[in-house]
């Protein structure tokens, strides 16, 4: 079937936040267990949403802790991240050739907002779902699902694309095709254990994909 619409996560797939994201953890860990953490132990909590890393490592003190993290990360946001290759320019033609975009992410909407704002894409997507707007995050296939509906197109029709297993895994639950990028600060071989349907080496790889080359 036709490709019609693709589904986007955000961190580390449209806008490179992972230097902003490890910078985050390892302040307010810092603060909290001295010395504990380095900056490749905070990879591990790119992808699960603040909530599942915070009830892990701080339980009874999640709130707390995502109050800490979202302030430390919103002082400091544009500062820290930076662009991918073409990402923009991709998203504008795909979205010229018809295409429905979305976002479904684990962060939450003030922070996809924000990000948005800074790649300057906010207007080429029709749907966005970000875990406050959930009960349940990635991998579960509740947001994936969530977006299709709002879209209005069948599983068929749709990728989901990402950075990470939480990606992958939340398309397959969902039923729908899945895409990882090669550009994932975790590596094409980490993501190939997840068996995306595409792996992208490049942004533009979506263009022949949805022209079915």
């Amino acid at each position: 079937m036709k490709t019609t619409a693709l589904l986007f996560d955000f961190d580390g797939t449209l806008l490179n936040t992972n230097e902003l994201i490890v910078q985050t953890f390892m302040q307010i860990f810092d603060e909290k267990f001295p010395g504990k953490y380095s900056t490749q132990d905070c990879l591990q909590f790119i992808g699960p949403s603040l909530e599942q890393t915070f009830d892990e490592i701080t339980p009874g003190e999640t709130e707390a802790m995502i109050a800490k993290y979202k302030e430390w990360n919103a002082a400091n946001h544009d500062a820290l991240v930076t662009g991918y290759d073409a990402v923009l320019e991709t998203l504008e033609e795909l979205h010229a050739m018809g295409i429905k975009l979305a976002i479904v992410s684990t962060k939450s909407s003030e922070g996809l907002a924000r990000g948005l704002n800074i790649l300057k894409a906010t207007h080429l997507f029709e749907v966005i779902v970000g875990a406050d707007d959930v009960e349940h995050v990635k991998p579960h296939p509740e947001p994936v699902l969530l977006a299709l509906e709002k879209l209005g197109v069948s599983k068929e029709q749709a990728i989901m694309i990402g950075d990470n297993s939480h990606d992958i895994e939340g398309g397959k639950n969902a039923g729908v095709r899945t895409a990882g990028v090669a550009w994932s600060v975790k590596g094409v071989d980490y993501l190939n254990r997840y068996e995306p349907t595409y792996m992208l080496h490049h942004m533009r790889d979506l263009l022949n994909i949805v022209k079915g080359e």
